[in-house]
C-alpha cells in the first residue's frame, strides 16, 4: 500500500553540525498521544493512523532525518499530560535534551511530497522481539512535552506496521459484546519499546460526528 505524505522540510545548524527536520504540512486532525503515567496513550483515527504508519516508514528509510508530528489531541484525561512526538535514528546522536535549542534553529520549511510503501514486515523480524539476546529496541524519553524515540530501521518499521494494522482493521472493527450497557468498539496495537520501557497502546478512535447547523 502506498501513501503520500504531504511535508514540510526544515533544516537547523549548530556550529558544523546540520539538521533535517520534517513535520507533516497539516498534522492529524483526530490523533492525540497522551502520557499517562503507566502507559503511553495513542488515539488514532484511520487517517491518522495511515499518516503515522508513512512517518515511521519514513524514519525507518531516512536515517539521516528527524521526524517531527505536533499533536494537538483534545483535552487529556486527568492525571495525564499530552505529548508531541519525535523519531529519529540512533546513528542522528541528538540527546532529546537538545530538541528545545534546535526547534529554535529551525529554518522556515519548504513543501515536498513523498511517497512511501506500507509493507509488512517479516515474520522474523517479529520473532526476534522474542529473543533474550535480542538488543534492537526503541529507547524512549520524555522532554519539553515531547515523546522522543530513538531506534534503528526495524522497530520503525514494526512501529509502522501497528498503525498501519489499525488503519486496516480499527473502522471495521464491530463490538463483540453490543449488548453490554455501554458501546466498546476497542481495536488496538501495541509499539513493541525496550524491555524496561513503555509500549506504545494504539488504539482507534472514530472521528467525531460532524456538528449539525443550527434550524431555522
Amino acid at each position: 500500500m502506498d501513501v503520500k505524505l504531504h511535508l514540510t522540510v526544515h533544516e537547523a545548524r549548530r556550529g558544523t553540525e546540520a539538521f533535517r527536520v520534517v513535520r507533516p504540512a497539516r498534522p492529524p486532525e483526530h490523533a492525540a498521544l497522551f502520557d499517562d503515567a503507566w502507559w503511553l496513550n495513542a488515539e488514532v483515527d484511520r487517517d491518522a493512523a495511515l499518516l503515522m504508519a508513512g512517518l515511521w516508514t519514513l524514519a525507518a528509510t531516512s536515517p539521516r532525518t528527524l521526524v517531527h508530528l505536533p499533536l494537538r489531541g483534545p483535552t487529556p484525561p486527568a492525571g495525564s499530560r499530552r505529548l508531541d512526538l519525535v523519531l529519529l535514528h540512533h546513528s542522528l546522536q541528538l540527546a532529546p535534551s537538545r530538541w528545545k535549542e534546535l526547534r529554535g534553529r529551525l529554518s522556515p520549511g519548504r513543501p515536498r511530497t513523498v511517497e512511501v510503501s506500507l509493507t509488512e514486515p517479516a515474520e522474523e523480524e517479529y520473532a526476534t522481539l522474542h529473543h533474550a539476546d535480542d538488543r534492537d529496541h526503541f529507547h524512549q524519553s520524555v522532554h519539553s512535552e515531547t515523546l522522543f524515540m530513538t531506534g534503528s530501521a526495524r522497530p520503525f518499521r514494526l512501529g509502522a506496521a501497528a498503525f498501519l494494522d489499525v488503519a486496516r482493521r480499527g473502522p471495521a472493527y464491530v463490538d463483540p459484546h453490543p449488548d453490554r450497557a455501554y458501546n466498546c468498539r476497542h481495536y488496538c496495537a501495541t509499539v513493541r519499546c525496550a524491555p524496561r520501557a513503555r509500549d506504545i497502546h494504539v488504539q482507534y478512535r472514530e472521528p467525531p460526528a460532524p456538528r449539525e447547523g443550527l434550524q431555522p
